[in-house]
């Protein structure tokens, strides 16, 4: 395939020590030769691959001197995008790198798509396409745990799993058109039902040992909505301050100072939370204090987890029962706050009403009781200690989506087995599964969605 020649700023803008931009293509040294000017007079045609040129841009139009930089060349196919790689190191100030791209367009570069360089390297066959949705997982990652999960799906520990299971298929499809194509051969073995539903038995559970890791996976990559809740003065913001380490929010001894929802990330012994601290919940007559209880009550409904806090040194309310019911059968850790104070809650009616949610006591004033609590947010979604390098994560939608498509064909193929259907006609639901698998990796996927997943990335990328 042929492509013109891209270029775009690959580093964040802003002021910093140095910025990179990026050209890709077949004039992509042609053009750096036009601008670059070096100490000893070389142009960068010339030169090894895979090495780093000192010199200056010059303006081939007007003569002046845009910038000191270095220079590196990387020639394909031995590069990210398999096309002839320059990547010019300028100096990081805002006018500077945007002079540097402006020179390079001037050249007859064209300013690349959000996600154009990663996309090249799927369509030249460097990278398949989970393995490119990885690349922004990894951009993405918010922890140590996530990070890994993406460095893994970026070295194709996923891919080849499921090439593996396509190629199990695919095997079995074709003796099945053998056995049709050719019923008078006996040294072919005949594909009976009972081997169709070894292989489809075989292809089920390889796929429902990845789905059991999607729910850990999508938290790591999407991270975990977790909801602060509880009446008002309990110690929300506080509690949002200590797993922050940070003064995000407002404290005072005045009930009702949240007015409105607080985001923050947090990293939480590997877990990521996008943690949403509340207005406290209660009937009040104050307009904004109420529209406050109103959007708290509304993100209730799309929390991963809850963690609902008391006050030690009040007794258990209507209100905190209210809270207890909203949130029945929600995964949810109960902090009974400010141990400091005398105590008037009882913890056993705490317990009792909290079921299966664990109950931690804090003293977020002393900073007690903290570690605790990330224990049991840690371990609530991943018991064990799982680390990321034990299994291969599922973690992006997509991926989750169609291996639950494909295993719903396969299991239509493993009753239509049991129903006594001849094989050819299985073999429309084993197909079906292939070609899901298939659409993970990019193998059968159509452009609209390749250009869709594409334009997510950053510019430059």
């Amino acid at each position: 395939m042929e492509y013109d020649t891209i270029t775009a700023i690959s580093t964040p803008m802003g002021e910093g020590a140095i910025a990179i931009v990026r050209i890709s293509g077949d004039e992509a040294l042609a053009i750096s030769d036009k601008i670059y000017r070096g100490p000893k007079g070389k142009s960068l045609s010339e030169v090894e691959s895979h090495t780093i040129h000192y010199g200056h841009l010059v303006d081939p139009r007007t003569g002046e001197t845009v910038e000191e930089v270095m220079v590196s060349i990387m020639k394909g196919p031995k590069t990210f995008t398999r096309e002839d790689v320059v990547e010019i190191n300028c100096h990081g100030g805002l006018v500077s790198v945007n002079r540097v791209l402006q020179l390079v367009l001037s050249q007859g570069a064209r300013l690349a798509e959000p996600g154009e360089f990663t996309k090249r390297a799927f369509l030249n066959g460097r990278i398949d396409l989970s393995q490119a949705e990885a690349v922004m997982d990894l951009i993405r990652a918010k922890t140590d745990r996530a990070m890994n999960v993406a460095l893994s799906q970026m070295d194709g520990r996923l891919s080849k799993l499921i090439r593996k299971l396509r190629q199990e298929i695919l095997e079995t499809l074709a003796q099945v058109e053998v056995n049709i194509d050719y019923p008078e051969y006996d040294d072919v073995e005949e594909m009976t039902h009972r081997l169709f539903m070894d292989k489809a038995q075989y292809v089920r559970k390889e796929i429902e040992k990845l789905l059991q890791t999607s729910q850990q996976g999508k938290i790591l990559r999407e991270g975990l909505s977790t909801v602060i809740i509880g009446r008002p003065n309990v110690g929300k913001s506080s509690l949002l301050n200590s797993l922050v380490h940070e003064n995000k929010a407002i404290v005072t001894d005045i009930p009702g100072t949240t007015r409105d929802v607080i985001e923050e990330y947090v990293n939480v012994r590997g877990v990521p939370l996008r943690l949403l601290d509340t207005a406290g919940i209660r009937e009040t007559e104050d307009i904004v204090e109420r529209i406050g209880v109103e959007r708290s009550r509304a993100v209730l409904k799309e929390a991963d987890l809850i963690l609902l806090v008391l006050n030690y040194s009040d007794d258990l309310t209507p209100e905190d029962e209210m809270l207890f019911e909203a949130v029945k059968g929600m995964d949810v850790i109960v902090i009974v706050n400010k141990t400091d104070l005398p105590k008037k809650i009882k913890l056993e009616d705490v317990e009792e009403l909290a079921g299966n949610g664990k109950v931690v006591t804090t003293s977020l004033l002393e900073d007690k009781g903290v570690n605790e609590l990330e224990e049991a947010i840690s371990s609530l979604f991943f018991e064990g200690n799982i680390e990321a390098g034990d299994m291969t994560y599922v973690s992006n939608s997509r991926h989750i989506a169609l291996l639950g498509q494909a295993k719903q064909a396969v299991e239509d193929a493993i009753l239509a087995i049991e129903a006594g259907t001849p094989v050819d006609l299985v073999q429309i639901d084993f197909t079906r599964t292939w070609e899901l698998l298939g659409e993970i990796i990019g193998d059968s996927v159509h452009e609209s969605l390749i250009d869709q997943l594409f334009s997510q990335f950053c510019l430059g990328k």
